[in-house]
């Protein structure tokens, strides 16, 4: 019997033939991506990676006669403002141990730079956040949009508290780099490509990607999933912590760290090989409790040491500047003009948002024990990031439509108060009047570019929810509460 036998085409054999006019399309994307990164896209705003920095020499900032004097601490805040001024109150305890000057941020966007999970272990490392940071912060200038943190908080009893020291982030940068400032806050958002280059260059020095430099810049390794920072607890130092990663973890996102208790002064004080750098720059100063722990920073007392726990007795609560704090009592007295309960509903953000009926419920209750009073019309500031249009078919909906029985009242961001709040609080200018370093000397002239009025509803709404005298319901787990509630603790109202 005979057999064919059938040979399959060896396809490898055959080689495409490209189409040239793909070959031109493809020539043509890359042409035009090149040119859009070269016009379009500020080197000062590109993301780096460790394998694409070379390895410089000592650069010009650690040169003696270029380095600024005095001792600096740089560190890289994130998430909402709430978390912010937390870590803000953690860098003012470390800045105090290790006796440096505080470079004071701006406030950030609400999330633009995210630190991730510390409790999973999956954060980004210091160096990433430290440039995150940085550019986050150069985009808020050139945007004419840069609102320092002492700008909303209030840190006159602290500046008159001799042994504390500030300066502005615009007011190092300036000094540090050798730019001027004035020029970067633009409509046309082009930056000068000899300044674009040289924030380049100093903001990838301070983050790190270069390394430390012996008696110039310090930047820590150190984050949440290696280290827990402490001071005067002699007997844990270099200990482990009580939370570690357990079994599971470990295999499951292959990781071997382990956190370590260190006493902030002895391992970056005195002696140490830290403490001779003119920057210390940190990663993540946010901490939280966790497990019987803290996620990062330990430092709750300091009993021998008086003035260290002076100064976390001062820290615990750092009010609003008086603009703000006399815009909220302006609308709790003239707008509402009586006793009001206030709601703080947070119901869109993260973790929130599937916990609508949990929210409402606490709102709920209070309200019906304020009728049990008798009240003939029950006055309520809602602060809440739901829109008014969206209030339909939702608690806050019934609340409304019952005007006999409720009187709702909200503030806008395009109301008057707000607007002029804004003004009052630019005209004032707190942050760039910190330390000796004038405005002018920082490269700041505002007559050349008119800054965007910045966004204070948040501060003023929480102002007004501290003097609420019919009680107070907060959204369970929002820092924005805890705020509040330690506002209302320490009265601000009442002055």
């Amino acid at each position: 019997m005979e057999t064919e036998t059938f040979i399959r085409p060896n396809n490898k054999s055959k080689k495409k033939q490209r189409s040239p006019l793909l070959t031109f399309l493809f020539l043509f994307t890359l042409i035009l991506l090149f040119f859009y990164f070269k016009n379009f896209i500020s080197p000062s705003l590109l993301p780096l990676s460790k394998k694409s920095i070379p390895i410089i020499p000592r650069p010009q900032q650690c040169s003696p006669t270029n380095r600024m004097q005095g001792k600096f601490l740089w560190y890289a805040p994130h998430s909402g403002f709430s978390n912010q001024l937390a870590e803000f109150k953690n860098a003012i305890l470390m800045a105090k141990i290790l006796n440096r000057t505080l470079i004071v941020p701006p406030i950030l966007d609400h999330h633009a730079v995210a630190l991730g999970s510390c409790p999973k272990f999956r954060v980004l490392d210091p160096n990433e956040m430290r440039y995150s940071v940085w550019n986050h912060s150069i985009q808020l200038l050139r945007d004419c949009r840069y609102v320092s943190m002492a700008d909303i908080v209030d840190l006159s009893s602290l500046v008159s508290y001799s042994t504390m020291r500030f300066i502005d982030f615009r007011a190092f940068v300036s000094s540090w780099c050798g730019v001027n400032l004035d020029v970067i806050c633009s409509k046309d958002q082009t930056i000068p490509s000899p300044l674009s280059e040289s924030l380049q260059q100093c903001g990838s020095l301070l983050s790190g990607y270069y390394g430390s430099f012996s008696g110039c810049l310090s930047a820590l390794e150190e984050d949440c999933r290696t280290t827990v920072w402490t001071y005067q607890k002699d007997v844990e130092d270099g200990t482990l912590d009580s939370f570690q990663p357990d079994d599971q973890l470990k295999k499951k996102k292959k990781i071997s760290f382990i956190r370590r208790r260190k006493d902030v002064y002895k391992s970056l004080g005195p002696g140490s090989a830290a403490e001779s750098a003119s920057v210390l720059a940190f990663g993540s100063l946010f901490t939280a409790p966790y497990k019987g722990s803290e996620s990062h920073i330990d430092i709750h007392e300091a009993p021998n040491d008086p003035i260290m726990q002076t100064l976390i007795e001062k820290i615990e609560f750092l009010p609003f500047v008086p603009e703000i704090i006399n815009a909220g009592k302006k609308f709790a007295l003239q707008t509402i003009k009586g006793p009001f309960l206030c709601a703080q509903l947070r119901l869109l953000d993260g973790q929130f948002k599937n916990h609508h009926k949990a929210t409402f419920l606490g709102l709920k209750q209070k309200i019906e024990s304020l009728k049990q009073t008798g009240q003939k019309q029950i006055h309520v500031f809602v602060m809440t990031d739901l829109p008014m249009a969206n209030w339909t078919g939702s608690y806050l909906g019934s609340l409304a439509k019952d005007s006999d029985a409720f009187k709702l009242f909200v503030i806008r961001e395009e109301d008057d108060l707000v607007q002029e709040t804004a003004k009052d609080v630019m005209a004032a200018g707190n942050g760039l009047k910190l330390g000796a370093v004038s405005q002018s000397s920082a490269g700041i002239n505002n007559r050349h570019h008119p800054q965007s009025l910045m966004d204070v509803l948040l501060y003023i709404e929480e102002v007004v929810c501290s003097c609420a005298s019919l009680g107070f319901v907060g959204t369970a787990g929002s820092t924005i509460a805890e705020s509040i509630e330690l506002m209302r603790k320490h009265g601000i109202c009442s002055g």
